[in-house]
């Protein structure tokens, strides 16, 4: 199979090592194949990709849709990101908690993440290019989040020799209340 798929410590939350081959000409991957997926008991269905490009520092989330939640297959395609999941599940045994993973163009490594989590991610290298698959379409009106430092989930966001930069949306976003954010 090319793909190894290691879960998480959070239900539903899976760590995917795709087999790459190299040589002096570069590499070439499968990033996502949905025989080996569903092989593998992950039977998903994506209807939108996306793609960013950010500098060092950006940090963007954490953002979720409240009755439209969508999973995401999120990769770095170059550059190295911090990934975070928030369960936001609600009778989940890991409501609130997180889980994060480097993710880099370099070792070209996914991160499934399930409905029903809210997602962030800050940019490591000089510059990320970073994109993700998702299980429902963006719909704006229905987009939550959390803000990226609340103490109550407590991320620890790797330090970098760098500012975080947020958009303006995202340093305003509330803290986490299990009645108001989902």
């Amino acid at each position: 199979m090319p793909f190894t798929f290691t879960s998480c410590p959070i239900e539903g939350l899976y760590e995917i090592q795709p087999r790459v081959f190299g040589d002096s000409r570069g590499h070439f991957f499968e990033c996502w194949s949905e025989r080996d997926f569903a092989d593998a008991g992950l039977p998903f269905h994506f209807v939108q990709d996306n793609q960013s490009q950010s500098a060092k520092g950006v940090l963007r989330g954490l953002h979720f849709q409240k009755t439209h939640p969508q999973g995401k297959l999120v990769r770095a395609i170059a550059g190295e990101v911090f990934d975070v999941a928030v369960d936001l599940r609600p009778g989940s045994p890991t409501l609130g908690k997180w889980h994060g993973v480097t993710l880099s163009g370099e070792k070209q490594n996914l991160f499934y993440i399930p409905p029903g989590f809210a997602h962030g991610f800050l940019v490591l290298s000089e510059l990320a290019v970073f994109a993700y698959k998702c299980t429902n379409f963006y719909h704006p009106e229905d987009e939550g989040g959390i803000i990226w430092n609340d103490p109550s989930i407590g991320i620890i966001w790797p330090e970098i020799a760098a500012e975080y930069i947020l958009s303006e949306k995202d340093r305003k976003l509330p803290s986490f209340c299990i009645g108001n954010n989902q």
